[in-house]
């Protein structure tokens, strides 16, 4: 039935195509709190996570991201916390987002739990134009760097889980904010924040008796108004659960690759490669890589470690 229900959310998923909507990630099934709360202190483990992402690589002023994410199960596994840090970068644009996670687990099932989350946290936009070359000098909208004021965001997430499956709600930033600067004119609206929902899901399960290779389907689609929808669609083979290797597709933008390794039962290695297919962005620029790195520090129960999971 788990599987049925993946088959069926990816063929829903393939619906639209859009441009970036807002930061993205290859290796989005390793940064699950960064979009949802329900997440947190949902591996048995405190878990720290670090992405970095070049997108569109040779392009001037092209995306580069950065993500830090750590969370913890606390209370016998009821509650978990964790904290989000985001830093995107496009041109002369910054944005930097800090957020505190908290999540609350109901037991459904000898192998399943339902979690509710809670994001709260702050957002920044800052704009470096002074450093940037106009046709003609003198322009007052370019003479000096500006920074928004400081924001406030909530956001929610639910999120099913259990050793072989997943799926998850959320929206992250709840509120759509005004970024507002101060300029020699008055204080003025640069951008504002768009509410996003996102959906995740993902199974695991071996092929053939020996276990030894298992296939991991995984999604994860974005909706937002006035844009068509985006979905992420990836497969990766898990070897021995020591090794990964997977394709990705992302409509109307891309297409990748993902390679990685459990290097020990804590310390896992993961880097992507993606490629735009589109006309309109495919010939200027040299692809888009990525890299993560993610650590559990296992908890013990009974002088037992607590195995981490698949997700």
């Amino acid at each position: 039935m788990k599987k049925i229900i993946i088959a069926v959310t990816v063929l829903l998923s393939g619906i639209g195509a859009v441009a970036q909507q807002d930061a993205m990630f290859t290796h989005y099934m390793f940064n699950t709190l960064a979009v949802n709360s329900g997440y947190a202190g949902s591996r048995d483990a405190l878990t720290i996570t670090g992405l970095h992402r070049s997108q569109w690589v040779s392009f001037p002023g092209a995306p580069t991201t950065q993500t830090l994410t750590m969370h913890t199960p606390l209370l016998n596994d009821k509650l978990g916390v964790g904290l989000s840090v985001l830093n995107d970068k496009i041109g002369p644009t910054n944005t930097t987002a800090i957020y505190g996670d908290f999540a609350y687990k109901l037991k459904v099932s000898e192998t399943a739990k339902l979690a509710f989350g809670l994001k709260g946290g702050v957002n920044l936009m800052s704009n470096k134009l002074a450093g940037l070359k106009t046709d003609e000098g003198g322009d007052i909208a370019f003479s000096s760097n500006t920074a928004s004021q400081l924001l406030p965001n909530f956001g929610f997430g639910m999120y099913y889980y259990s050793d072989k499956f997943y799926v998850g709600l959320s929206t992250p930033k709840l509120l759509e904010n005004d970024y507002k600067t101060n300029t020699t004119t008055g204080t003025t609206s640069v951008a504002s924040e768009q509410r996003h929902y996102f959906l995740i899901a993902g199974t695991v399960f071996p092929i053939g008796e020996s276990q030894k290779i298992k296939l991991k389907p995984t999604t994860f689609i974005k909706v937002t108004a006035a844009a068509p929808i985006e979905a992420d669609l990836t497969l990766t083979a898990l070897f021995n659960d020591k090794f990964w290797a997977g394709a990705m597709f992302r409509t109307g933008d891309a297409l990748g690759v993902l390679l990685g390794a459990n290097i020990t039962n804590q310390l896992s290695l993961g880097y992507s490669f993606d490629w735009s297919y589109t006309n309109t962005t495919f010939k200027y620029n040299g692809g888009s890589h990525e890299i993560m790195l993610r650590y559990d520090l296992i908890y013990t129960d009974k002088g037992k470690i607590r195995s981490p999971r698949y997700f």
